[in-house]
């Protein structure tokens, strides 16, 4: 009796497995699951700190605090930054863009942004700048100068 050899079909390429994309579906089902659930007790999650927070890299140099955020695809007129006291807020939004086809996956993320940080000594509001390049906002915020210690002598 002969043997028979398998017969041999053409592989399509296999989908490539991306886990990381699940826990994207996830985090996405639990967001609107969260979304949906606190708007129908009456609250309102479209607030301005809600949407995301960019990734951020805080700094502390001798005479400055450099804030790094990455910021890619904002437009500068897109960013507000914010310095109360000892508080830098930077917020603003990332549009979406016009599509003429169907759009078929989206990972990268649209809509408001925001992010709070208070900063751990005082700071000089006059001074403070930002610039935004290749998609990374740069705000260098100086410290205030110390007061110096100072002998006062009482007269008599």
């Amino acid at each position: 009796m002969s043997q028979l050899l398998p017969e041999r079909r053409p592989r399509l390429a296999p989908e490539r497995w991306e886990p990381f994309s699940e826990f994207e579906q996830m985090a996405e089902r639990m967001r609107s699951l969260l979304d949906q659930t606190f708007a129908s007790a009456g609250w309102d999650t479209s607030t301005e700190t809600g949407g995301w927070s960019p990734f951020v890299d805080i700094e502390e140099a001798d005479d400055a605090y450099v804030v790094e955020a990455e910021l890619p695809g904002v437009k500068r007129e897109d960013v507000k930054i914010e310095l109360v006291s000892d508080e830098l807020a930077i917020t603003g939004e990332i549009k979406e863009q016009k599509r003429k086809g169907a759009l078929r996956r989206q990972t990268r993320r649209t809509g408001r942004f925001a992010y709070r940080v208070r900063l751990p000594a005082a700071v000089d509001p006059e001074k403070v700048e930002a610039k935004l390049n290749d998609g990374v906002l740069t705000i260098r915020v100086p410290k205030a100068q110390r007061e110096e210690r100072r002998k006062i002598e009482v007269k008599a």
